[in-house]
C-alpha cells in the first residue's frame, strides 16, 4: 500500500491498482490543470489541482465503501463493483479541460464526454481491464458520465457524491476561506444501499439522521457559489478566457477537437505563440489587468428564463454585447457578457430512510415534514447567480444594457 500526504485528508492509502492509474500520463496532466481555474487572481492560494481533488475524492471512494462494507450494504453488490467506483472516483475528472469548466461555457463538449478514450482506451484501459475486470474500462465511463445501473452509481455522480464532499472542502481550505465546511462524517457514515419503492432498483440513499448534513452540504455549495466560483473578479477573468480561446479557434491558432488535452500554461502558452497576431485581451489576462464591472443584477431580480440564451448561443452573445459596446462607444472587445449557469447546482435527488423502515425519495418536490430544501436550493441558486456586463475601461453599462438586454 501506497501512502500520500494531503494537505486536507492526512495520509492517503492508495492501493497498487490506483498507484498504477496515478501514473498514467491522463492523470499527471491533472497535475498542471488547477482546481478552481483562474480563482488564484483573486485568491492566491487557489492554485491546488485537479490531481489532487482526484485523489481526495478516492479517499472518500475508499471511507464511503469501508462504510457500506461494514454496514453490510454490499452483500448484494458485485465482488468487483468497489474496484470499479474506486476507480472512477480517482478518473471522473480525467477529461477536463483547461481552466476548470470555462471552455465548457463557450459549446466544448462536456468533460465526461472526453473521459470515454482516456478511460476505455490506452494505458488506463490496460491497467482496467488487467487489474479489476475485462469490462472495468467501460464500467468506469459509465459512473463518470451517470449512466451506470450500478447502484452505487450515487457515490460518483448524484446529490451528495463524494465528488462535492472533497472539493467543497479542498477549495474552501485553499482559498483560506470557510464558507465550504461541511459534515461529512456524517454523511459518509448514514448513507446506505436502499431501494426505490416504486422502482423497486437499488441506489446510494441516507438515513434520515444525515438530512442536517445534507443541508450543510447545500449551504457550503451556495457560498462557494456566491463568494468564491462565481465571484465577480473570477468570472470576469473567466469571460477574457473564453473569449481568448474562442479568437483563438477561429483565426485557427488552436484545434477546437485539441483543447483538452493541454494543461493551463500549455493552452495559454500555445495562444500566445501560434501566428503572428498577439492577443491584447491575453497579455491583460496574464498581468491581471482584468475588465470591470459596468453592470451587474443577480438572477432573482431578472425576468425568469429570459436570458438562458446566454450560456447557449454564443452568435447572439457576441451580437449582444456588440450592441452594448455600441451604445457606450466602446470597441465590441472591449465588452463581455456573463451570466453563469450550472444545471441544478443545487438539486436534491435521493432516497431518504426513515426511522420506522419506510424509504422515500427527496426530489425537487420536497418530503413532507422535513425542510424544503428543493424549494431553498432553488432561492439560493437565483441569489447566486448574477448577470453582468464588463467592459475594459470603468463605465456605467446600466442604460445600455437596459436599451440592448432588458427592454428588448
Amino acid at each position: 500500500m501506497l501512502y500520500i500526504r494531503d494537505p486536507l485528508w492526512g495520509s492517503v492509502a492508495v492501493d497498487p491498482v490506483a498507484a498504477r492509474l496515478l501514473d498514467t500520463p491522463a492523470l499527471q496532466r491533472l497535475r498542471y490543470v488547477r482546481q478552481l481555474g483562474l480563482a488564484h487572481l483573486v485568491y492566491p492560494g487557489a492554485t491546488h489541482s485537479r490531481f489532487e481533488h482526484a485523489l481526495g475524492a478516492y479517499h472518500l471512494a475508499r471511507r464511503a465503501l469501508a462504510n457500506l462494507r461494514e454496514a453490510g450494504a454490499l452483500a448484494s453488490i458485485a465482488t468487483d463493483e468497489p474496484a470499479v467506483v474506486a476507480a472512477a472516483a480517482l478518473l471522473h475528472d480525467v477529461g477536463h479541460y483547461p481552466f476548470s469548466h470555462a471552455l465548457e461555457e463557450i459549446g466544448a463538449p462536456h468533460h465526461e464526454a472526453l473521459a470515454e478514450a482516456l478511460v476505455t482506451i490506452g494505458p488506463v484501459a490496460e491497467i482496467l481491464r488487467g487489474e479489476v475486470a475485462a469490462d472495468a474500462p467501460e464500467r468506469v465511463f459509465a459512473l463518470i458520465c451517470g449512466t451506470s445501473a450500478s447502484p452505487l452509481q450515487g457515490l460518483i455522480s448524484g446529490s451528495f457524491d463524494l465528488d462535492k464532499i472533497d472539493y467543497l472542502q479542498r477549495d474552501a481550505r485553499m482559498c483560506g476561506v470557510s464558507y465550504g465546511e461541511l459534515d461529512e462524517d456524517r454523511l459518509l457514515q448514514s448513507m446506505l444501499v436502499l431501494t426505490d419503492p416504486q422502482t423497486g432498483q437499488a441506489s446510494v440513499g441516507i438515513r434520515e439522521k444525515g438530512l442536517s448534513a445534507v443541508e450543510t452540504l447545500l449551504f457550503a455549495k451556495y457560498q462557494m457559489y456566491r463568494n468564491v466560483y462565481w465571484h465577480h473578479a473570477c468570472r470576469s477573468a473567466t469571460a477574457m478566457y473564453k473569449r481568448i480561446v474562442e479568437r483563438a479557434v477561429e483565426r485557427g491558432a488552436l484545434g477546437a477537437a485539441g483543447l483538452g488535452s493541454f494543461t493551463d500554461e500549455g493552452l495559454l502558452h500555445a495562444v500566445d505563440a501560434a501566428g503572428s497576431v498577439k492577443d491584447p485581451m491575453l497579455a491583460a489576462l496574464r498581468e491581471r489587468r482584468l475588465f470591470k464591472r459596468a453592470f451587474e443584477a443577480p438572477a432573482a431580480a431578472l425576468p425568469a428564463g429570459d436570458f438562458e440564451w446566454i450560456a447557449e448561443h454564443r452568435d447572439r452573445v457576441r451580437a449582444a454585447e456588440a450592441g452594448i459596446a455600441a451604445r457606450l462607444n466602446l470597441d465590441p472587445s472591449e465588452v463581455l457578457l456573463d451570466y453563469p449557469a450550472k444545471t441544478q447546482m443545487l438539486g436534491l435527488d435521493l432516497l431518504v430512510s426513515h426511522r420506522d423502515g419506510t424509504v422515500q425519495r427527496l426530489t425537487q418536490a420536497g418530503l413532507p415534514g422535513a425542510i424544503n430544501l428543493p424549494r431553498l436550493a432553488e432561492e439560493l441558486y437565483a441569489s447566486a447567480r448574477c448577470l453582468r456586463v464588463f467592459t475594459a475601461s470603468r463605465v456605467d453599462a446600466t442604460a445600455a444594457v437596459h436599451a440592448e438586454l432588458l427592454q428588448s
